[in-house]
């Protein structure tokens, strides 16, 4: 049974491992050897890295850190202030598992028209304000904060604290593992965004904007197609690979 169960595992790594080889794979073929009707391109070349400069990579790259920096920082905020109110008695649980199930999608058309209402279509702001209030963050700090123990703010509320003092003083500090764990996934999502930014901030292009368009434009260009990927889910790859175990038991603590 465990020899069946690490060549099933060894299959499922395999299968996701093989679009991030494929990734590395076409981001370095010179354009002569997708054009020579091999069926298996060889050859090598920074070419395509070099291509990349005109296409707006960079300005993409730039739009989608700061949003997705800023929007990172909204969520974290907001998330453990509201976690706080929820663990001290709120009765907003219901409400946050309720978002936490809808999709976003539905969203889309009644944001759209907030933001419209208030000016804010291609500006920053629509990319990062509407993200400020995440259930799943909320969720994830909640978990937490039900696994710390409740004397140490009963302790400081003695101690004069007021609630503010309590929220970044004692329990900040205290979940910066969870803290630094749903950042990183909160950063992973909204970096992944593509239809939002793309409806409601135009004129700001994030990466994955930035990517479909090159996708349309250039079809046949493997090469500088695979180096734009590689370049714009680096951050991404990073990130979880620096921070892969932090956040594995960041949710088998949160669903126990």
């Amino acid at each position: 049974m465990m020899a069946f169960n690490r060549l099933v595992t060894t299959l499922f790594c395999a299968f996701v491992l093989l679009p991030i080889v494929w990734l590395l794979y076409a981001a370095f073929l010179p354009p002569e050897a997708v054009l020579s009707a091999s069926l298996v391109p060889t050859g090598f070349s920074l070419g395509n890295f070099a291509d990349l400069a005109g296409t707006g990579v960079g300005r993409a790259l730039l739009v989608s850190l700061v949003a997705s920096g800023l929007t990172v920082f909204g969520q974290l905020v907001f998330g453990l202030l509201a976690a706080y109110a929820i663990r001290t008695g709120l009765p907003l649980l219901g409400l946050i598992l309720l978002a936490l199930a809808l999709p976003s999608e539905l969203l889309l058309i009644p944001l759209y028209r907030e933001l419209q209402g208030f000016g804010l279509l291609d500006t920053l702001a629509a990319l990062v304000v509407p993200f400020w209030g995440s259930p799943l963050v909320v969720f994830l700090l909640l978990q937490a904060l039900r696994r710390l123990p409740w004397e140490l703010v009963e302790a400081a509320r003695l101690d004069g604290a007021g609630e503010a003092t309590v929220v970044i003083r004692v329990l900040a500090p205290l979940l910066r593992p969870e803290l630094l764990a749903a950042g990183v996934l909160a950063f992973a999502a909204h970096w992944n965004l593509v239809l939002y930014p793309r409806v409601v901030a135009s004129a700001l292009p994030t990466v994955q904007v930035f990517l479909s368009d090159l996708l349309r434009s250039k079809p046949l260009e493997w090469g500088l197609l695979g180096a734009a990927a590689l370049v714009t889910t680096l951050p991404i790859l990073i990130l979880y690979v620096v921070f892969e175990k932090r956040i594995i038991r960041t949710f088998e603590a949160s669903f126990q």
